[in-house]
């Protein structure tokens, strides 16, 4: 049975964001909220868990695009091919914040990642994502959690969550109504920035 936990974005609990973490190193799977919408994530390192994400988004572990979400830029070289200095000027502008940057991937990138040339990036401004992954000690993969109805696009209600996700997922985070609209995606990893959606986050960073 999945665990229902609330945890509040401007003071986060710690006993809960260990809670989180300790499901999340024993393969876990967590529906966490960001900047942005809600995602589901896993540890990074664990395949099993890479295995059971993939599943449920219905596509093979080598060719999902996963972004990777870091609690700052700080780790970013452990899978990132070094940057210049104006895509990281670009980077420091824009993060924390509603982003995902597709940088290139370098030869420390976990198995499963290794064929692929990019990553994308994100680090949410969103204090609960950020204080799991900093206790964590390492990026989770993320997905969105993309609904079905047209309409809706992305479940907002974390209690509607839940009970869309609870067997499918061991934890569910209330860190209270999420947005509906996606992060921005800029690819970074040619000679000019492209934008590959526009969502949440503005253009003017570029």
């Amino acid at each position: 049975m999945s665990q229902f936990i609330k945890i509040y974005e401007d003071k986060p609990n710690e006993a809960a964001i260990k809670k989180v973490v300790e499901v999340l190193r024993n393969g876990g799977l967590v529906i966490y909220p960001t900047d942005t919408v809600y995602g589901l994530g896993c540890d990074i390192t664990n395949t099993k868990a890479l295995e059971r994400v993939a599943k449920i988004k219905g596509i093979k572990l080598e060719k999902a695009n996963f972004s990777f979400i870091c609690s700052d830029l700080s780790n970013l070289s452990d899978y990132v091919k070094q940057i210049d200095t104006a895509t990281f000027k670009i980077l420091k502008r824009a993060l924390p914040g509603p982003y995902t940057f597709i940088l290139p991937g370098n030869n420390d990138l976990p198995k499963e990642f290794r064929k692929k040339k990019t990553v994308g990036i994100r680090v949410p401004d969103n204090n609960i994502i950020i204080e799991i992954v900093r206790m964590l000690g390492n990026p989770i993969v993320s997905t969105s959690i993309y609904d079905e109805d047209a309409v809706l696009e992305y479940s907002t209600d974390p209690e509607l969550i839940f009970e869309k996700w609870q067997n499918l997922v061991d934890l569910v985070i209330d860190g209270g109504y999420g947005d509906n609209h996606p992060s921005t995606i800029i690819d970074l990893s040619g000679y000019e920035p492209e934008v590959i959606r526009e969502g949440k986050g503005s253009l003017d960073i570029i």
